[in-house]
């Protein structure tokens, strides 16, 4: 049997496509030496990420330990900040949200001026309060550039500390999902339906547990109830953060708690 080159190319693309069902998406990029691959398994399709650890070592060890441990299973992406001129474009938030059982001691941040990591298409970064040295288990992926996110003088930014490798469809399937409620600059973007993280694990390397309580089943209810946020993006500090597009200003003020309310 004589197969064609662009018949033979073609099944070289179907085999990919289904060698990568499980992100339901080619790689975005390819993990470079020093990065550890993790799978974040949601009830929407599968996110892998590529973690920094050679740039980023402290952010990463907290991200893997909170995989590692069990931590992020059963908890929840709940947030979808869409840019309002490109809506297309924005960010999602999820981890451990207020759950104070699941939480770990705050990281010391590392900032984009140290790491070199940047706030680009498809970046995981660590989400925290108004304050330096206090992320702990919520993080973000952007969808699109977000350059306002990084460190500058008088400013510290966020701890981006990798990217994603495949299912960023995963990610800006999430970015579009009904939002509603919040207050304040979170207003509107709390995902009505918050997307189930099933199952986060490494990919490469040996886990190193620690130990701790497990905790899995977390229903997804328990979490819309009051929800403490670790908030990416400060509008003080970054006041032109998505206005060149007209989208919304965000504020990162610290450890507030807030009633889910509908407007």
């Amino acid at each position: 049997m004589i197969v064609r080159p662009f018949r033979l190319a073609g099944l070289v693309v179907l085999a990919l496509l289904s060698f990568s069902g499980m992100a339901a998406a080619l790689p975005t990029k390819r993990p470079t030496s020093g990065d550890t691959r993790v799978a974040i398994e949601t009830s929407v399709g599968t996110i892998i990420v590529a973690v920094d650890q050679k740039r980023a070592p402290r952010t990463s060890a907290n991200f893997l330990t909170y995989v590692d441990d069990g931590r992020f299973d059963g908890v929840t992406f709940y947030r979808a900040a869409r840019r309002k001129a490109a809506p297309s474009l924005g960010l999602i938030q999820g981890g451990i949200d207020s759950d104070a059982r699941r939480s770990l001691p705050p990281v010391v941040h590392e900032p984009t001026t140290q790491t070199g990591i940047r706030h680009l298409d498809a970046t995981l970064s660590m989400a925290r309060p108004n304050r330096p040295n206090s992320a702990m288990g919520n993080f973000f992926i952007t969808v699109g550039p977000t350059p306002t996110m990084d460190a500058r003088p008088g400013y510290i930014g966020y701890a981006a500390f990798g990217h994603v490798v495949a299912g960023m469809d995963v990610v800006k399937k999430i970015l579009a999902v009904p939002t509603c409620c919040g207050t304040g600059p979170m207003r509107g973007q709390m995902i009505v339906k918050p997307i189930v993280i099933h199952h986060a694990k490494r990919l490469d390397g040996k886990a190193k547990p620690t130990g701790g309580v497990k905790l899995v089943d977390r229903q997804p209810a328990e979490a819309d109830k009051v929800r403490i946020r670790q908030r990416p993006l400060d509008r003080t500090a970054t006041p032109n953060m998505f206005r060149a597009a007209g989208g919304p200003g965000f504020s990162s003020t610290p450890f507030h708690g807030r009633k889910r309310r509908r407007h």
